[in-house]
């Protein structure tokens, strides 16, 4: 492809990712004024759960799609998914009508990244696409600092609906573009049927997983038969995929890819690194704001060194795999995670705000390092007809990672939280009314209301539920560490000839 036709084709890649890491974002800062204008509060968080739903099911199966059938049509089909959805979005009359059309958004974004990492890998050569990944880990930061500005912005000035609406025109620019300036090549198209029953046992099964993970989020009964259903559920439907995938002669997952130890290396790392991170950003904000009493809008600006963190790292990261080997690097990123997670449980209500930054800096170079090498690492490690479902898997076990930590730590939040709250309301009636809600805890105009002592005991018992989350990471960190030998010792080969056109 000419240099310049390649430059553009990036530039529509980095549109679509930038479309698709705003959308979590931009929507939070909005849901408020949604949930006054359509009301449906009981189902507020399945606006965000049903996006999580179908985005995360439906990423190997857009990887797969591509193999067989080229990755023109489908990174296209998945924008014009995303952009129907949005449209749909804005024109919702009720808070079940947004709840259904954010899951046809889920359906386009599950394919935004995965697939626009695969075309990058067939655009560039692997020592470019080391060279160029802190573009695309820029987006996310990007989108992290901006999302809610941009949708307070609308929200505020305009209507909440256009937090959908202004998505449109940036979609079609994107789609145009891959359209018009993708050119592939037939040949490399696979001449298969698809794996219809293992895509749908495989949609089933992490459908139920994904149900169970969401429905933890705030605390999770093993006992419930609700819980124990989905969790037989999901059992039955991996263990008759498995069966279905060893019969198939295309299979949705090819099992030799788990048996390639750099694929399988990095796709644990990326696993473990999306539960320490993704469950991590709910939890620092928590921890600035109820334990050291801050306000929300002071809460989430600590955020910002971990995000610089992350994209800085990312570009030094693919340069750094030019001369060390992937093991080397995946396990500075998991060192520097596990420095990170190391000093939050050293955290206090005293601990300054400059200490914080700090903490926060190291977990976000870490998660740069490491995530930028996973990714270099699986798309080195397979040949091009695999190139998508490979992407696109490790991608998937990453979003599974972050839902898993969301749960897992809330979990460990919520039960904590309690038991520290049912100890205190045999002392002080304060405790014994809000024990079954200690959220409340959080407004401001509750706790203005309470004695400056009942305040500092509920900062105390936060500190220690949180301390209970950090050292549930620090755990997660360590297997990551020990995990990172399954990666092989290997270097990033430069092909024999690389092609002389000109980088972005």
């Amino acid at each position: 492809m000419p240099s310049k036709n390649r430059t553009i084709v990036t530039a529509g890649i980095l549109l679509g990712m930038l479309l698709g890491a705003l959308e979590s974002t931009v929507v939070s800062t909005a849901m408020p004024t949604v949930v006054s204008s359509l009301g449906g509060l009981e189902i507020y968080s399945w606006v965000f759960s049903a996006y999580l739903l179908t985005s995360t099911v439906t990423v190997p199966l857009w990887g797969k799609l591509s193999d067989l059938y080229g990755r023109r049509l489908f990174y296209v089909l998945c924008i014009a998914l995303f952009s129907i959805g949005s449209i749909a979005c804005g024109i919702a009359q009720s808070m079940g009508q947004l709840v259904a059309f954010r899951a046809l958004q889920g359906l386009g974004a599950g394919g935004l990244f995965s697939l626009g990492m695969t075309i990058i890998a067939e655009l560039y050569t692997a020592v470019e696409r080391a060279r160029i990944q802190g573009y695309f880990s820029s987006v996310w930061g990007i989108a992290s600092i901006a999302g809610p500005f941009v949708g307070g912005f609308l929200t505020d000035n305009l209507s909440w609906r256009w937090v959908f609406y202004i998505n449109v025109p940036f979609a079609l620019a994107a789609a145009f573009v891959i359209w018009t300036k993708l050119a592939e090549d037939p040949s490399h198209r696979k001449k298969s049927r698809l794996d219809i029953a293992g895509i749908g046992l495989f949609s089933l099964a992490v459908t139920l997983m994904m149900v169970l993970l969401i429905r933890s989020e705030t605390s999770f009964e093993f006992r419930s038969p609700t819980s124990l259903g989905l969790i037989a559920g999901t059992l039955a439907a991996l263990a008759l995929f498995v069966m279905a995938e060893r019969k198939s002669a295309e299979p949705l997952l090819p099992t030799e890819l788990f048996r390639n130890k750099t694929f399988a290396g990095a796709t644990v790392n990326a696993f473990l690194s999306g539960i320490v991170m993704f469950g991590l950003l709910s939890f620092i904000p928590l921890f600035v704001q109820g334990v050291q009493g801050t306000g929300a809008t002071e809460a989430g600006s600590v955020l910002t060194p971990l995000l610089l963190g992350w994209v800085v790292t990312s570009t030094i990261g693919g340069r750094l795999l030019l001369r060390f080997t992937f093991r080397q690097v995946m396990l500075a990123g998991m060192l520097l995670m596990l420095a990170g997670y190391l000093m939050l449980d050293a955290m206090t209500a005293e601990t300054t705000r400059l200490v914080i930054l700090r903490n926060v800096l190291f977990l976000g170079s870490g998660m740069g390092l490491s995530m930028i090498t996973s990714m270099v690492a699986v798309q080195h490690s397979v040949q091009r007809s695999q190139l998508g479902i490979a992407t696109s898997t490790s991608q998937f076990f990453r979003n599974i990672g972050s839902a898993v930590g969301v749960a897992v730590m809330g979990t460990i939040l919520t039960q904590r939280l309690h038991q520290e709250m049912a100890s205190a309301a045999g002392v002080s009636e304060t405790f014994g009314k809000f024990a079954e809600n200690p959220n409340v805890f959080l407004q401001p105009a509750v706790r203005e209301s309470l004695s400056p002592e009942a305040v500092q005991m509920f900062q105390t018992m936060l500190a220690a539920a949180l301390h209970s989350v950090f050292l549930t990471g620090t755990v997660i960190c360590f297997a990551g560490v020990l995990f990172v030998w399954l990666v092989p010792s290997e270097r990033l080969v430069a092909p024999a000839e690389t092609p002389s056109s000109e980088m972005l």
